[in-house]
């Protein structure tokens, strides 16, 4: 099978082709903002330097998030396009499911720093926002031989043996994996929002901007 996997979630744009579970070709640039006019280029160079036309494409992963909420929505639609032009099916992933498929040793939390005190978190079951002293409880139960994301180094003192690793975005490979195992591709992705944007918290406490 022949797919293209992207992220824009978090502080990366990142384009990997591969066949099966062999990659072809990738780029990935990390960047804090920029997604919405790198992910086209980036997804261009790899395709030319996998020597394939869009049209071969098996299947189209996107990672849905959570992350950056401009990242997502830049994703989400250029994948769209691409699976409409060419009839291509498309998969979701999951940012805190990939960070966990990017590290290796034993049990693995993967966190994500979203800033206000707050921690996107993932162990074993559904992705979800915490307090920090909540998301340091999970991880105390949880007993983690590997912390993943940008939220380990907060999430350290509830598991001192854990092995940490700050990645800030998902490794290549693992969204190529995952973009192959996917069970059910759909026609359009949602992004997965585990809070209201900045915005519309903003909106509905009545606060203009």
């Amino acid at each position: 099978m022949l797919t293209l996997s992207l992220d824009t979630a978090l502080s990366a744009a990142t384009a990997v082709v591969a066949r099966d579970d062999r990659v072809l070709a990738v780029r990935c640039v990390e960047m804090a903002r920029g997604h919405q006019e790198a992910i086209a280029v980036l997804t261009q160079a790899a395709m030319a330097e996998a020597g394939l036309a869009f049209a071969a494409l098996d299947r189209i992963g996107v990672v849905v998030g959570p992350g950056s909420f401009t990242g997502l929505r830049v994703g989400i639609a250029f994948a769209k396009g691409l699976g409409l032009a060419w009839k291509t099916p498309l998969a979701g992933i999951g940012s805190l499911e990939a960070l966990r498929a990017s590290a290796t040793g034993g049990r693995i939390a993967a966190a994500i720093d979203a800033g206000r005190g707050q921690v996107y978190l993932q162990t074993e079951g559904a992705p979800e926002q915490r307090p920090l002293e909540e998301a340091l409880a999970v991880i105390a139960r949880f007993r983690p031989d590997v912390i993943v994301g940008s939220a380990a180094a907060l999430l350290a003192d509830a598991a001192r043996d854990a092995r940490r690793e700050a990645r800030a975005f998902a490794d290549p490979a693992a969204l190529a994996r995952l973009t192959l195992q996917a069970s059910a591709p759909v026609e359009a992705p949602r992004p997965l929002y585990l809070r209201a944007p900045d915005a519309r918290t903003l909106a509905e406490r009545g606060v203009a901007r």
